[in-house]
């Protein structure tokens, strides 16, 4: 099958929709503190909620006939600002500590379609307060960093060539003061410590010292791992059968009425992970990714197959005119005798396809199998949906989990989770739409994994494991496995 990159889309409105996470691993009853479900719970229903509340805000009070809602990028920057100014998550306020005692914070953000970089990494910070919001800023100025300088037309070409070298050396504009030359962020997608620090003052973001994000929960894990560890070269300090340790990170994917996606990560990374250690979190096609592209027919579902089983879709208005003559001869056999729109073949479709994805999990697990985009790859190249895609990476049994070999359940290695939203747009060969669906993804192969999504109805669902209700054995009886998860999960 032949693929093309796809051109920005053509006008079309599609319904928003909202997923976000909190982070994986080995979370069950069992390894949750005595009442933090319930707190989860009620962290990850308010934060979808409060998004989804700023998702379909116009931006000027008074309505008007150009009224504009946030775009897919700043619902989910907006979404992980919530979720690390939150204690509970690994990210932020609350993130886990290094081997050293030292927090260093590593974010993402990436579009379909909309920005010159498409995605952007940071990471090593010991000082911005939101990591997302820097991530963002600079996703938002790469198209002004992409454009070429002009040319120092009124130098002579040596007194030209001169100039260049000094600005190449910081012997122009640097400041002394930054200990950096850091102009802009240049055409770079990952920046890391220092330099990526620099860019956060230059571009005003609020900035705290070290100690705003020290919780004692989370020095207490660090202890703890530590004491673990005893010499046994670190692993332990990750990890524990008896204990959810985070080593996962906060999401958010997010679709707007534009059809474009965007997925946004931070975490603060691997507890008691060396100082230095980067994760995949800010590592495109490892913890995040988002891609758009079009292909012939509809393969992942709906359009081709109601062609196939004889359901006719239609476009707006009447393909043939039939005759004076005629009408007569088919007023008995078509129930509008006058006009009728023929089914449009299925060859003749063409559908734009796009999918956002956020990893939560075993860094490092991610990393060597480069998961997000593997999840990209298997559907945009096999043709499956991309929940059948994502479910093959990081589903029971699947890809993450295998690549831990005979590690798996003694490590933490290959745990995880992923969410995401597919967005399907079908054309006719005139470009017309003739549909458009999207859907929220959702798989994980650990323990548990927090996370919280908008309905087609509107409604706010929280979830930490596959039934929260309890386990199927106790289905029929309706009894939890555990009586700290016997809530509500829906929220309207």
């Amino acid at each position: 099958m032949e693929y093309k990159q796809q051109a920005p889309t053509a006008s079309v409105t599609v319904k928003p929709r909202l997923i976000i996470h909190g982070g994986a691993g080995n979370i069950t009853p069992a390894t949750l503190l005595p009442g933090a479900y319930n707190q989860y719970r009620e962290a990850l229903l308010t934060i979808v909620s409060k998004t989804d509340t700023y998702m379909r805000t116009p931006r000027h009070a008074k309505a008007t006939s150009n009224q504009t809602f946030p775009t897919a990028l700043e619902t989910a920057t907006f979404a992980v600002t919530l979720l690390e100014d939150n204690a509970l998550f690994n990210s932020g306020h609350g993130a886990v500590f290094t081997r050293d005692g030292i927090n260093e914070l590593e974010a993402s953000v990436m579009v379909t379609r909309g920005f010159a970089k498409r995605g952007v990494g940071v990471m090593g910070l010991r000082r911005v307060r939101n990591p997302i919001l820097l991530a963002r800023a600079i996703l938002e100025r790469g198209d002004d960093d992409l454009r070429p300088p002009p040319p120092p037309q009124s130098m002579h070409p040596k007194t030209a060539r001169q100039h260049i070298q000094q600005e190449a050396r910081g012997d122009a504009g640097t400041d002394a003061a930054r200990g950096v030359d850091v102009p802009s962020a240049q055409g770079h997608t990952l920046l890391h410590g220092e330099t990526a620090e620099t860019l956060a003052r230059m571009y005003g973001l609020a900035m705290v010292e070290p100690d705003y994000f020290f919780t004692q929960k989370r020095w207490d894990e660090h202890v703890r791992g530590m004491e673990r560890d005893r010499g046994g070269g670190g692993v332990a300090t990750t990890w524990s059968r008896d204990e959810y340790v985070p080593q996962g990170t906060c999401g958010a994917v997010a679709l707007d009425a534009d059809g474009v996606l965007c997925c946004a990560t931070s975490t603060g990374g691997l507890t008691n992970k060396l100082t230095g250690r980067i994760g995949d979190t800010p590592m495109l096609g490892a913890g995040f990714w988002a891609e758009e592209w079009t292909e012939p027919g509809d393969p992942t579902k709906t359009a081709g197959r109601q062609l196939q089983q004889g359901q006719a879709l239609t476009r707006p208005g009447p393909a043939v005119v039939l005759s004076e003559a005629l009408r007569g001869l088919v007023a008995d056999c078509l129930p509008t005798p006058f006009l009728y729109t023929p089914v449009t073949p299925r060859s003749h479709l063409t559908t734009t396809r796009s999918v956002a994805v956020s990893g939560t999990g075993n860094g490092d697990s991610f990393l060597r199998t480069a998961a997000v985009r593997t999840v990209g790859s298997i559907a945009r190249f096999a043709g499956l949906s991309s929940a059948d895609a994502l479910t093959q990476v990081t589903g029971p049994s699947g890809e993450l989990q295998r690549s831990a070999g005979n590690r798996w359940g003694r490590t933490g290695e290959g745990e995880g989770g992923m969410i995401g939203i597919e967005s399907v747009v079908v054309r006719d060969a005139e470009g017309t739409v003739v549909e458009t669906r999207s859907n929220i993804l959702q798989d994980y192969n650990c323990g548990g994994m927090f996370r919280a999504w908008i309905d087609d109805d509107g409604s706010a669902f929280a979830r930490v494991w596959r039934h929260d209700y309890g386990v199927d054995s106790n289905a029929k009886s309706g009894k939890p496995d555990d009586p700290r998860c016997w809530v509500s999960e829906k929220t309207t």
